[in-house]
């Protein structure tokens, strides 16, 4: 089947035609994330002829994601989301080069990543990724089209696009505690809706045609079938640096130390150590260990003093990212012995399930 009649219904747009085509063709999209986000933006990328897309995710697909990344047939659970969604798209388009970097995101890979490709597309729950891409995408002068779920409503925009508002301009506060998809519930229908938007920036930056979402935030709400538009300004001061993020990134990523819960099983009775649960005293499900404490995240700083420093600590919260905050809060304040669990309350509690059985 030639070219031409695979991209026919969109080369006969008067705003894409053959040089539109080209330029698709020529394009480079780095998506993080195939998650529910990017099980959207993925397929309609490679669809509409981007040249070469890359694919960054080191999870593995579970049962509970299919209901909204759609991408994933059941019998790919357990496997690597960024191959299967490589193969996905590569069987939809295989004109189209695709790579899948089956790692984390981090202030290591980040930059040389960004600088093989034109746009970067936010598909992650993850707030301190956003910052990291967001900070990576400006070090390397790099368009990053953003998007967000929560719950009903979801939100899109493109930073530093042409220079335009970055996502710290939006959000300057890092230390937010805001609740991913697997702390807060989603269903796929939103996700849907705001990766395709997404999708959308993407071909419209490469195309040159419409109006791009920079210094703009959309929002969308699905159950009241509404949607507004906001303005926002850029912080003049923003700027970055390679040697900004070197500083930043790997002075204090390289010290968090992730772990599975399931490997700390014996220790759940020992006095030596303390599991720190740095969720609100309202979230389920309930963990009750011998030897842990509930301090909500919030309260963590004023409440410092009722933690030993010189104690072995695992904090968890409730999927695996307020744990992270905390930790590196713990790290500023001279404790040497903390460790974040992966998976949080979610994880623990099946592993413990299956310790009881």
């Amino acid at each position: 089947m030639s070219a031409s009649n695979r991209y026919n219904r969109q080369t006969i747009l008067p705003e894409i035609g053959s040089e539109g085509q080209q330029k698709l063709s020529k394009s480079k999209v780095l998506v993080i994330g195939a998650g529910g986000l990017g099980a959207a933006i993925l397929p309609y990328l490679a669809a509409v002829g981007v040249g070469e897309i890359g694919i960054v995710d080191d999870d593995l697909i579970e049962i509970s994601n299919l209901h909204r990344q759609v991408i994933y047939k059941t019998l790919a659970v357990g496997k690597s989301k960024g191959e299967e969604a490589k193969v996905m798209i590569s069987e939809l388009n295989p004109e189209i080069e695709v790579h899948a970097f089956s790692e984390k995101l981090s202030g290591k890979n980040a930059i040389s990543l960004f600088e093989k490709y034109d746009i970067i597309v936010d598909a992650t729950d993850n707030i301190s990724i956003k910052y990291l891409i967001n900070d990576a995408c400006l070090t390397t002068n790099k368009p990053m089209v953003y998007g967000s779920i929560f719950r009903f409503q979801g939100q899109v925009s493109v930073f530093n696009y042409q220079n335009g508002p970055t996502y710290r301009c939006l959000y300057p506060d890092e230390n937010s505690n805001t609740l991913n998809c697997e702390d807060a519930g989603v269903i796929g229908i939103s996700v849907g809706i705001i990766g395709m938007l997404q999708a959308n920036e993407v071909i419209k930056m490469i195309l040159g045609i419409g109006e791009v979402l920079s210094g703009k935030i959309l929002v969308y709400n699905i159950l009241k079938n509404e949607q507004q538009k906001y303005d926002f300004e850029k912080a003049s001061t923003l700027e970055m640096t390679k040697e900004d993020f070197e500083r930043k990134y790997n002075s204090t990523e390289n010290q968090i130390e992730e772990i599975k819960f399931e490997l700390l099983l014996d220790e759940i009775e020992n006095d030596e150590v303390l599991f720190l649960d740095v969720r609100n005293e309202d979230e389920a499900p309930k963990i009750k260990l011998k030897n842990s404490i509930q301090i909500p995240l919030m309260n963590l700083e004023n409440e410092i003093k009722k933690l030993n420093a010189k104690q072995t600590i695992y904090v968890f919260c409730q999927s695996g990212i307020r744990s992270k905050i905390a930790a590196e809060l713990l790290q500023e304040h001279q404790f040497k012995n903390i460790k974040s669990i992966s998976g949080g309350a979610l994880a623990m509690k099946q592993s413990l399930h299956e310790k009881i059985q």
